[in-house]
C-alpha cells in the first residue's frame, strides 16, 4: 500500500500572460492534463518561478489549481524568501486556496547554520495550516540540508517528508536508508535524471519537471519501478533523460524554464511569458527548442 504522500509530483510552470498576470484558463488546462494521469502539480516551487510570484498573484494560482482540480489530485505550494512573516501569510493564502500540502525552500540570500535551518523549519511548520515539507535544492540555495537535521526535523510534529532536488546518489541512499521502514514520512527524488535509482532504493515519488511536457513518460516509470520492472523503468528512465536535455542542454537554469515553457506552448498548454529577471527564449534558441521538442513528439 502506497503511503498518503507519493507518486509523480510535477513542478509545475507558472503560465502568465505578457503582463505577468497568472493565465487561469492556461492553469485549468495544464492541471487537467495532470489529473488525467494520477500526477499532483507542484506551486510555485522553482521550475514555477516561486521566488518572482507575489504573494496575491500566488493566491490566485493556487485557487485557479484547485478548481481545476476538483480534488482528483493532491496540491502542493511552495513559500520562498528570507521574510518569515510574509512567508507564514503565504502559508495561510495558499492553505486557505487550496494547497493540501505546504513546503518551502532554505532561503538563498544568507548561508544558515544547522541551528538556524532547523529553527526556520520548526517555525514554519509551526506556522503552517496543513501538512508541511521539507524542500532540499543546494542547486538555488547555495545550502544542503544535513541528514541528520532531516531525521530529526521529521519526527517534528506536521513535517511529511521532503523533496530533495540534490544531484547526489550517496546522499540519496543513505537519506533512504535512514528512513527505511517509516511511513510517516516520505521522501521525494527531485533531481529528475536519478527517479528510477531512488524508486529502486525506496523513494515513496518523484518530482521532475519535463512531466510539464511529457506526464506519460514519468507516469508509466514509476508505475514500472513501482512494479519491479527495472528494465522498463530503466528504458523510461532514458527517454526522461532525453527529454530533460531538449530544454536544459547548454542553458541556464533561467532559459530552461524559457526553453520548457515553448515546449509546453507546442501543445497548446501555456504561452512563453516569463516573470522577471527571467525572460524568454532569443529567436533562435526557440527555433531549436521547438525542432528538438518536435522530433521528441508533441
Amino acid at each position: 500500500m502506497e503511503k498518503k504522500y507519493s507518486g509523480v509530483i510535477v513542478p509545475m510552470v507558472t503560465p502568465v500572460d505578457a503582463q505577468g498576470n497568472i493565465d487561469t484558463a492556461a492553469v485549468g488546462r495544464i492541471i487537467g492534463t495532470f489529473c488525467d494521469n494520477g500526477l499532483h502539480p507542484l506551486l510555485l516551487g522553482t521550475t514555477g518561478e516561486g521566488t518572482s510570484v507575489s504573494g496575491d498573484k500566488g493566491e490566485v494560482l493556487v485557487a485557479a489549481a484547485a478548481e481545476a482540480a476538483k480534488g482528483r489530485c493532491t496540491i502542493y505550494a511552495a513559500v520562498s524568501g528570507c521574510k518569515m512573516d510574509t512567508l507564514k501569510e503565504d502559508l495561510r493564502r495558499y492553505a486557505a486556496a487550496g494547497a493540501d500540502v505546504l513546503t518551502s525552500t532554505l532561503p538563498s540570500y544568507y548561508i544558515l547554520t544547522t541551528a538556524q535551518m532547523e529553527e526556520y523549519y520548526k517555525t514554519l511548520a509551526s506556522a503552517s495550516p496543513k501538512p508541511f515539507m521539507l524542500y532540499n535544492i543546494k542547486g538555488t540555495t547555495h545550502m544542503s540540508v544535513p541528514l541528520e537535521l532531516v531525521e530529526s526535523l521529521s519526527h517534528f510534529p506536521n513535517i511529511v517528508g521532503m523533496k530533495d532536488s540534490e544531484n547526489d546518489r550517496e546522499r540519496t541512499a543513505r537519506c533512504l536508508k535512514m528512513l527505511e521502514g517509516r511511513e510517516d514520512f516520505s521522501y521525494f527524488i527531485g533531481c529528475a535524471a536519478n527517479s528510477a535509482y531512488a524508486l529502486y532504493l525506496g523513494a515513496d515519488g518523484i518530482v521532475p519537471s519535463g512531466a510539464n511536457f511529457d506526464p506519460v513518460v514519468y507516469r508509466d516509470l514509476y508505475a514500472a519501478a513501482r512494479a519491479g520492472d527495472t528494465a522498463r523503468a530503466d528504458e523510461l528512465q532514458r527517454k526522461a533523460v532525453f527529454l530533460g536535455d531538449i530544454y536544459a542542454d547548454g542553458n541556464t537554469l533561467g532559459e530552461s524554464l524559457a526553453a520548457l515553457k515553448v515546449m509546453m506552448g507546442l501543445k497548446g498548454l501555456c504561452g512563453p511569458a516569463m516573470l522577471p529577471p527571467l525572460t524568454e527564449l532569443d529567436p533562435g534558441k526557440k527555433a531549436s527548442v521547438e525542432k528538438r521538442a518536435i522530433a521528441y513528439g508533441v
